[in-house]
């Protein structure tokens, strides 16, 4: 991410006056700097985190204990709990617990924070540039701690998650373990059409209602995204001239490509945005040896079965197989509790460090706000194995 400070007299005097010797001129200026940053920061996680659009945002008074009810979300269900997935500290390992579903939940919340400095040399030289760097460090410290706790409540629930429905049978995949969310693809490294289909179908199987049938549209509305790696979407580009048919056609012929309108489409947008109504989203963490999928094989407890159709493999490798998550976002199965000020309402406070005296002659500032992710029903998200 880039910021830039608007070069406007206002700015430069409020940042020449953070570096002054007067400390009662300093520590004004530095106050105010602080109002300045703390909305400013906020707004970056919102924009640039790609857990943003899985969490749905619960705001609680930061002086209160977070909660959500479960009895508004579960209408019915077989036995009257169900399975919750949370983290309880920063940086921790997620867990699951089984509560009722007319009950209350409690969600454990922890601090993200980060403090940056500069020296006040930068500060009385009006140097936007090096204040514009330091609210970009504040803003990518915590921005990279959020995401990594929020991904890792997402990827344990996917790998341990189990229902009933799901069956070998039921899906039509020979190899796949009964209850699982994760399929393997249709063919070993390759990402095709046939598997976001089939990925669909699980999805449905999943979601089916508490009594075994169809259920409302308001409940799911089936796979809303699918997150991939760089390399899956370079497949996806390749959908403009690869044959996309896995069975056999009538008259004979085996590789019949896709529409050539849509293949032009896929050719002039380098790529797809968009399959079957299915938002495709880019992730660098997502691919062979990368965090998220090192990540997802740690969670792994054996609920992933072969990741191949023909059944070659044991169990999912992060350093040899790729992970596509699917989320069905219209759910709002993913909650991010998130404390606002009892005062102001923001959810970021920054405030001047007060670590530094006049003779270490620098000026910092420390942001922090208080979250807890949790994940109450497993059943919106699945995923591929490539």
């Amino acid at each position: 991410m880039r910021l830039k400070l608007k070069n406007t007299p206002e700015q430069v005097e409020l940042i020449k006056a953070m570096g002054s010797k007067n400390q009662l001129v300093a520590r004004e200026a530095q106050e105010a700097f602080a109002a300045f940053l703390g909305p400013v920061v906020r707004r970056v996680l919102q924009q640039a985190a790609t857990a943003g659009a899985v969490y749905t945002d619960a705001p609680f008074n930061q002086d209160e204990g977070a909660s959500y009810p479960l009895d508004l979300y579960y209408n019915e269900t077989n036995d009257g709990y169900v399975s919750v997935w949370s983290q309880n500290v920063a940086g921790g390992l997620p867990t699951s617990q089984d509560v009722s579903a007319v009950q209350e939940l409690k969600i454990a919340t922890y601090r993200l924070d980060a403090a940056v400095s500069i020296t006040k040399k930068y500060a009385r030289q009006a140097r936007l540039d090096v204040v514009s760097k330091l609210i970009e460090r504040m803003s990518q410290e915590v921005l990279l701690k959020q995401e990594r706790n929020a991904w890792a409540v997402v990827l344990n629930a996917l790998a341990n998650a189990s229902t009933s429905s799901v069956t070998a049978a039921s899906v039509g995949i020979t190899s796949l373990k009964a209850g699982s969310h994760v399929i393997p693809a249709y063919n070993q490294g390759r990402f095709q059409l046939q598997d976001l289909n089939k990925l669909m179908t699980l999805n449905k199987r999943i979601n089916q209602s508490w009594a075994g049938g169809t259920t409302d549209a308001a409940y799911s509305n089936g796979i809303t995204d699918l997150y991939v790696s760089p390399e899956i979407k370079e497949q996806i580009r390749a959908f403009a001239y690869q044959p996309m048919n896995t069975v056999q056609a009538t008259s004979g012929t085996t590789s019949i490509p896709l529409p050539d309108n849509v293949r032009t489409e896929v050719f002039n947008s380098a790529g797809m945005q968009e399959i079957y109504g299915v938002n495709i989203v880019e992730l660098n963490e997502l691919g062979v040896g990368q965090k998220y999928n090192t990540l997802f094989d740690e969670f792994d407890s054996g609920n992933v079965g072969p990741h191949s159709s023909a059944g070659q493999a044991d169990s999912f490798t992060g350093s040899d197989d790729e992970l596509l998550v699917g989320v069905d976002n219209s759910k709002g199965a993913f909650v991010r509790a998130i404390a606002q000020d009892s005062d102001t309402g923001d959810t970021f406070s920054t405030s001047p460090d007060d670590q530094f005296t006049q003779r270490n002659e620098r000026i910092g500032f420390y942001g922090s706000l208080e979250e807890g992710r949790v994940c109450i029903d497993a059943r919106a998200v699945v995923g591929l194995t490539v």
